[in-house]
């Protein structure tokens, strides 16, 4: 799909291996309202804290982004490197450096090369354009093991709008963000204030309920562009007519991103959602499948076809949240395992087991106590997890 006014490109710059692309740039020669969301780590990486300080404006028109390097806890030098970055794109594409926005994702630490954007620079602008959206796409992975893409288009009014998103996240993936990157790009016309909210509310619910491994990074980074060549009807106020329909699109592409980072995850066979139901309040049903998505106990015996749930019921046990076990239903797919708290025998284990070899499957935890529900998506953990990440700096 491409998108009016947007323009895209990457190139191999040798920021941590020679063989790869890892340098990406999005531009909209049309100046694109835009909001983001960022890591909740206390930790934050000189590219995520020059965005977010940037896109207090709510407009940008070009984003710089690199994998192999995280240029985190890099301290004065790696904001000054993540500034020089953005000036080089700025200069290059005769656009003030306000309205160039960076991040990166990578290895923790290390200094950022810096002559790698140099020596590239030029080249990554000469090889803008509409239809590289899925070579940015790919130099964004990381330990990926494909690129994230989707696209939408929707009817507002009686204009066509379009959206087109890429993700890169395998691994260190728990957000209140998570080693995760998104871009999304659409040709909506709507104000900066009805944009954000409509990406805060969609990052909420799709983002925000996916795990791979519990684990929070520094780098973290959702970002939407809308440059309005579409031309629909402005969206100024979440009372506009089609507020709800943007929004409800943008969840979507948001979802389709979300869930592929989970089947991607480092060494996953499986991707499993955990929905809990019956709960007071939304927010309990939530941290218990939170909770219960997380324990590494019940993720490898999802790896070994293990249909364990006393590894659930224990999970559950510690989220903080209080529930009656002595109500407590659990099923795997359509098979109930456990009713009232009590295991339903050998044979619905054995059918239960069946269920596990699927690639994706569900887990129903009823409490039995309100109308409180929420889902948390997940994967399983693995030996492949462990060598992936014993080998990362590597």
């Amino acid at each position: 799909m491409i998108l009016k006014d947007f323009s895209l490109s990457a190139v191999t710059a040798g920021i941590k291996y020679q063989d790869r692309l890892d340098l990406g740039l999005i531009y909209s020669r049309t100046p694109a309202v835009a909001a983001g969301v960022f890591t909740t780590n206390q930790v934050k990486a000189a590219p995520v804290l020059l965005s977010i300080d940037r896109l207090k404006q709510g407009r940008c028109q070009a984003l710089l982004v690199n994998s192999g390097n995280a240029n985190a806890c890099t301290g004065k030098e790696g904001m000054e490197a993540a500034l020089h970055t953005s000036r080089l794109v700025a200069e290059a594409l005769q656009i003030p450096d306000e309205m160039v926005l960076v991040a990166s994702t990578g290895v923790i630490g290390l200094p950022l090369n810096v002559a790698a954007f140099e020596n590239n620079m030029n080249a990554l602008v000469a090889n803008l354009s509409e239809d590289h959206f899925n070579q940015v796409a790919e130099a964004i992975m990381t330990t990926d093991t494909l690129p994230k893409t989707v696209a939408r288009t929707v009817v507002i009014g009686d204009k066509e709008v379009n959206f087109i998103g890429m993700a890169k996240g395998a691994g260190m993936i728990m957000p209140n963000m998570a080693t995760m990157l998104a871009f999304i790009l659409t040709d909506a016309q709507i104000s900066f204030p009805e944009l954000k909210s409509a990406l805060k509310t969609a990052v909420e619910t799709t983002f925000n309920r996916i795990t791979i491994d519990g684990d929070t990074s520094t780098n973290d980074m959702v970002l939407v562009m809308a440059n309005g060549t579409a031309e629909n009807s402005w969206i100024e106020d979440r009372q506009h007519p089609d507020y709800e329909l943007f929004e409800d699109c943008l969840e979507e592409v948001c979802k389709e991103l979300a869930l592929k980072i989970v089947e991607d995850g480092e060494g996953a066979t499986k991707r499993i959602t955990i929905r809990v139901c019956g709960a007071k309040e939304d927010q309990d049903a939530e941290q218990i499948a939170r909770t219960v998505a997380n324990s590494n106990l019940v993720k490898t015996a999802f790896f070994g076809e293990d249909a364990n749930w006393g590894r659930i019921l224990g999970a559950m046990g510690r989220s903080g949240i209080r529930f009656n076990p002595d109500k407590v239903d659990i099923a795997f797919g359509d098979v109930v395992i456990v009713k009232n708290g009590v295991a339903q025998g050998q044979e619905a284990e054995e059918k239960a087991s069946k269920i596990l070899k699927n690639r994706q499957f569900t887990v129903i935890i009823d409490l039995q106590d309100g109308t409180g529900c929420e889902e948390v998506h997940t994967c399983d953990l693995s030996v492949d997890y462990v060598k992936i990440n014993a080998d990362y700096r590597s």
